[in-house]
């Protein structure tokens, strides 16, 4: 994900946040700078106040994302002001400046440069589960005091969080693998523990895809084959009118989007000359679902699958107009009623625009056991104690390939490791190739893998300086020990 402002390739022309999504010209660069320090201040914002961290921990490990950022900030060239009282952050150079500010179950909101208040009335979201101190997993968090089922190698589970865990400059957070829906190993680092909301990055594009198979469910969307219902795409000479909700799950929407790997002429055709759109949610206070829809079609739908924030903002633009125009109901807290309390969870932050819509490509918070029981429900395939939440086709189509991608890695939101020539797993050798995961920046992953009724959460924090060469290779090997702590046989050699 990008962060950091690239040269405006048009020098008179820089770029301000305007109002409802626009951008409009103007003759000062402040406003362009801004959208370099804007992403710092969330970060820490939410590292302060919704992870709860130490705050230097949370400097250096999730909010510095690479030896420029820290070399600026311990030259002074980039400073940090934190408001206490009114839980904001201020991040400053050159006499520029951006702010966040929290605001409770929202987390922290990128504000505008004129006001410390966003555009929507903040919520608070209230589970309605019981103490989970004293309600037994999954729906609590109490684990039985019984020994490990027989067949399942104890040994190799420590041995597998030992190797995930071995090199500090990985900044690794959590380790958990459930088996058979039981947590049979649970460990921590770097200052984590069992009840942070811990940064979970693009894991939140997992999160949308099941709101969307929840509407489904729920017969308020139709099938993911439909016509994405988007407001501004419904004429039949516009191109966009033939995107279907599959299209978007699979990110082949062909939407007009600049991101990783787009040539030089797609930057210089990016809404901001030179920035990535892919990027612009995280950086400006615009209406992130209003600035997706609004982008014309560059390819015909379902032809180029590309990684972009366009279709799963979108998507989030679909399920909040279906939760407030066809149920009537509130957007900020239908999650926690319709998804999260169902399966156990009681306090999921997703943090909003200033219009307060769901940033779940990225602004996201929850404990790795949160992510844990999101692993578990598709695991079940949609079923959760006897209630479907998810239709059973939807969980096959989003660990099915997306036929426009070159290599059938993506499927719907998540992540696939389907077999090579060789027959093993193509992404992740040490894992069979059934597995798929929520995947997100920093090494956030939620794996699942139905041959053997597994789900393993890794998490760790985003730093971006000195990190360990062989960071990955470790973390595979963890993977693969813990799936021949339940399977003997299993072998990736």
């Amino acid at each position: 994900m990008r962060r950091t402002v690239t040269p405006i390739l048009i020098a008179s022309v820089v770029w301000a946040v305007a109002g409802h999504g626009q951008l409009v010209a103007q003759s000062a660069s402040p406003a362009v700078a801004r959208l370099a320090l804007a992403g710092p201040a969330k970060r820490y914002c939410s590292g302060i106040w919704v992870s709860e961290r130490n705050r230097r921990e949370a400097l250096y490990n999730s909010v510095l994302l690479g030896e420029e950022s820290v070399a600026q900030y311990e030259s002074g060239d980039l400073a940090f002001d934190i408001d206490d009282e009114r839980r904001m952050v201020t991040a400053s150079r050159d006499g520029v400046s951006a702010s966040a500010r929290h605001f409770g179950d929202q987390g922290c909101v990128i504000l505008r440069p004129e006001t410390d208040k966003p555009v929507f009335t903040p919520r608070r979201v209230v589970s309605t589960l019981p103490d989970a101190s004293s309600t037994m997993w999954p729906m609590g968090d109490r684990l039985p005091d019984t020994p490990l089922p027989e067949g399942i190698d104890a040994d190799l589970l420590d041995q597998a969080s030992r190797t995930f865990f071995s090199n500090d400059l990985d900044r690794r957070a959590a380790f958990i693998v459930l088996h058979r829906g039981r947590i049979v190993k649970e460990a921590y680092g770097s200052g984590a523990h069992q009840d942070m909301q811990l940064e979970s990055w693009s894991m939140g594009k997992s999160m949308t895809a099941t709101f969307v198979g929840r509407l489904i469910e729920m017969d308020h969307l139709g099938s993911v084959w439909d016509p994405a219902p988007v407001p501004e795409w419904q004429n039949s000479d516009d191109p966009r009118s033939q995107i279907r909700i599959a299209d978007l799950l699979r990110m082949s929407s062909g939407l007009r989007f600049s991101g990783g790997g787009s040539t030089a002429e797609q930057m210089a055709a990016s809404y901001i000359p030179g920035f990535a759109d892919h990027g612009l949610g995280y950086s400006a206070p615009i209406d992130i679902f209003h600035f997706s829809a609004s982008r014309d079609a560059e390819y015909p739908p379902n032809t180029v699958g590309r990684y972009r924030n366009s279709d799963p903002w979108t998507l989030g633009y679909i399920v909040r107009r279906t939760v407030e125009n066809e149920l009537g109901e509130e957007y900020l807290t239908w999650p926690q009623r319709e998804v999260f309390d169902k399966i156990g969870i009681r306090h999921f932050v997703m943090e909003t625009d200033i219009y307060g819509n769901f940033i779940l490509t990225g602004y996201n918070y929850g404990t790795a056991r949160h992510w844990a029981r999101l692993g578990q429900l598709y695991l079940q395939r949609g079923m959760w104690d006897g209630e479907r939440l998810l239709p059973e086709e939807f969980v096959d189509f989003v660990q099915t390939p997306g036929p426009a991608w070159e290599e059938p890695i993506y499927g719907g939101l998540f992540w696939l490791n389907t077999a090579d020539e060789t027959g093993r797993g193509s992404r992740i050798p040490t894992l069979p190739p059934d597995a798929y995961n929520a995947a997100g920046a920093g090494d956030q992953r939620t794996y699942i893998i139905p041959s053997r009724d597994l789900v393993i959460v890794v998490m760790s924090h985003r730093a971006g300086a000195n990190l360990a060469p062989d960071r990955r290779m470790r973390e595979f090997e963890a993977l693969g020990l813990a799936v021949k702590a339940v399977d003997p046989d299993w072998s990736w050699n």
